[in-house]
């Protein structure tokens, strides 16, 4: 019976921190005007060059923007350097219909090395050159030659709103040029409200790690900070521990139950780590003023780690905001970085084109755990289940976008995992949780295998399914068979492609995680009680 008490209670956690997913941030940020950007990468350039010679196509103008102009929203036009690299670029959606056509745009993509945002089984998301669109849509089959959409007219300026507002220690005067140094120094104005300040823009890791002290030192008595581990480059991967432990002796001490939940696998995904930051300020302020809040803190410890990919992470802020990998050595020196989600242990899949090629975005590496932080982590978390007395019960790995909820297994449809039927009901609840908070959004729930691939009209849907690329070697999988995690999700956040993750404002404000959380803890425990 205790056993079962358990489940509902930790259907309760997952389910109250969907519902936390959601930090505001200030819509109307935007980059400094000091932010400098790199023209393109020398393989961008080489890239281009090679495919313009190939197929004849000539060079044009289109990335010399003259001018500033104003957007609707009232914000400034992004500097000319970031119109440099990312003036000349488009993002397509390409509606998927056949596993054919899934095979033909995949082998298109690892042809041309073009940057593959997001897909799902219904459409993928690609970013390019303007000028290699012809060249794209010349190696595809006619059924997809008209099968696409543009996904945002104007990517430098999205970009460039995805930046914070501009704060300095002195205000600018009249003869600063660009060429000032950016300086995220969190200050307020008389309309700032000093409590969200924190989660009114994205913050730097500069920023980061001094809040996550703070709280250490604010909240003592149930906030730790720990380092997961150090990264390729040698920075810290710091969480923040959330707990209360009971301090009856009586009581028989067996593992501490533990839910780990990490975000910034992925570089350029922000708002993943945002969320990571936002859902352990929500907890960790919560405790003694709610009953639900401080069970969850003393019944569960919470490991909150806002960026696995600290080196990618920096880079995102100081050189390209869309930056994806970590920022280790590769056998190409032109090429650097490995996906850290595709190269745990579990697995591990070396044979498909991109997996193998070191200048792909989702490069798996040489062999298992070649990735530095996904080796780094997978130590800790196996020293704290075989040495710290720890069990986690949980782990929840954020991205974007697409607002899906994945559950094992990642690697293949072709394997069903053995606690399918909990993985769901809690997948399921999950995404009722999040619809219901006020203003909710829609997620989908599927194993992680059928998010990523298109499958046949037959009956067995395990009979073929076409990848955009290799599911092995996640972090999902890895921590749910390799570890024994009964309870693990890669949730992908919002939104479905309006922003293509890189979303400025992500929703409603606090007030949504306490009805949330009590509205599915009055639901789940009905339902699994009776």
């Amino acid at each position: 019976m205790r056993h079962f008490a358990n489940w509902c209670v930790l259907g309760i956690t997952i389910s109250s921190l969907a519902a936390a997913a959601y930090p505001p941030i200030n819509p109307s940020a935007t980059l400094p005007p000091s932010y400098q950007q790199p023209t393109r990468s020398i393989f961008s350039r080489l890239r281009d060059g090679l495919i313009r010679s190939i197929w004849s196509i000539p060079c044009n103008e289109h990335t010399k923007v003259s001018g500033a102009k104003a957007t609707a929203s009232g914000s400034s036009a992004p500097p000319s350097t970031l119109l440099a690299r990312y003036g000349g670029d488009v993002v397509l959606r390409f509606n998927i219909a056949s596993p054919e056509e899934a095979v033909a745009l995949t082998e298109a993509v690892n042809v041309l090395f073009l940057d593959v945002w997001e897909f799902n089984s219904e459409w993928v998301d690609i970013r390019l050159a303007k000028d290699v669109v012809p060249s794209l849509l010349g190696l595809l089959p006619p059924s997809l030659q008209h099968a696409h959409t543009p996904l945002m007219h104007d990517l430098a300026q999205t970009i460039f709103e995805s930046y914070p507002s501009p704060i300095f220690d002195q205000p600018p005067s009249s003869t600063q040029d660009d060429r000032r140094p950016f300086s995220p120094v969190l200050q307020t104005s008389e309309s700032t409200d000093q409590t969200n300040i924190f989660f009114r823009d994205y913050q730097p890791i500069s920023v980061i790690i001094p809040w996550m002290r703070l709280l250490r030192s604010l909240f003592p008595t149930h906030v730790r900070m720990i380092n997961i581990g150090v990264s390729y480059e040698g920075r810290d991967i710091p969480a923040l521990r959330v707990g209360v432990h009971p301090t009856n002796s009586d009581r028989p001490s067996g593992p501490r139950k533990t839910i780990v939940v990490t975000g910034g696998s992925h570089a350029r995904e922000w708002i993943s780590t945002s969320t990571v930051n936002y859902v352990a300020y929500s907890f960790i302020t919560a405790y003694g003023k709610t009953k639900e809040m401080t069970k969850l803190l003393e019944e569960f410890d919470w490991v909150f780690i806002p960026t696995l990919n600290p080196d990618g992470y920096v880079y995102t802020w100081e050189n390209d905001r869309l930056w994806r990998k970590n920022r280790q050595e590769t056998s190409l020196r032109f090429c650097k970085g490995i996906d850290l989600d595709h190269s745990y242990g579990f697995e591990w899949d070396h044979e498909s084109s991109s997996a193998n090629n070191p200048c792909s975005e989702s490069f798996a590496g040489d062999g298992p755990f070649q990735g530095v932080e996904a080796r780094r982590f997978a130590t800790w978390a196996r020293n704290e289940t075989q040495r710290n007395n720890v069990s986690i019960v949980a782990f929840v790995d954020l991205h974007s976008y697409s607002q899906q909820i994945l559950y094992p297994y990642s690697y293949s449809c072709a394997t069903t995992p053995p606690t399918l039927e909990n993985l769901e009901e809690l997948a399921l609840g999950l995404a009722k949780a999040i619809r219901l908070t006020d203003g909710g959004e829609a997620y989908g729930v599927t194993a992680a295998c059928e998010g990523s691939v298109v499958g046949t009209s037959t009956a067995d849907k395990k009979s073929a399914h076409a990848r955009m690329e290799s599911g092995g070697g996640s972090a999902l999988d890895w921590f749910y068979h390799e570890l024994q995690v009964k309870y693990s999700y890669q949730i992908k956040l919002r939104d479905t492609g309006s922003y293509g993750g890189l979303r400025r404002s992500m929703g409603k404000k606090r007030a949504r995680v306490k009805p949330g959380l009590r509205r599915v803890k009055k639901e789940r425990m009905e339902r699994m009680m009776f």
